[in-house]
């Protein structure tokens, strides 16, 4: 089984920045697609960006160019790292990973705010 843990929300200003990550238990990392989620409060849960293991990536049009997912394999970590942050921004982001599209595993949530 695969466990996730997700750190490095908090709370910033509009146009501040902020790197999540996401640490992955076990042996299947490298083989995860992996992605982060969003959810705000009201709103359905939406795909913020993902990450396959040949490393291509994917982003929502509302952070593209903006954030940027990346993963180290020998850390079996996934990371978020968001630019130019907008108040829409604000979410609990989650970390997510799957694979063969048979299991997937999802961590915690870390909370952003972003707020003037």
């Amino acid at each position: 089984q695969v466990e996730l843990v997700e750190s490095g929300g908090g709370s910033v200003q509009p146009g501040g920045s902020l790197r999540l990550s996401c640490k992955a238990s076990g042996n299947l990392f490298s083989v995860l697609t992996m992605a982060w989620h969003r959810q705000a409060p009201g709103k359905q849960r939406e795909l913020v960006a993902s990450i396959n293991t040949r490393r291509s990536t994917n982003y929502a049009d509302s952070v593209k160019d903006r954030f940027t997912i990346s993963r180290d394999n020998a850390k079996n970590t996934v990371y978020l790292q968001m630019n130019s942050l907008k108040p829409e921004d604000t979410a609990v982001y989650y970390c997510r990973g799957t694979v063969s599209g048979i299991k997937e595993y999802w961590g915690q949530g870390t909370q952003v705010t972003v707020s003037s």
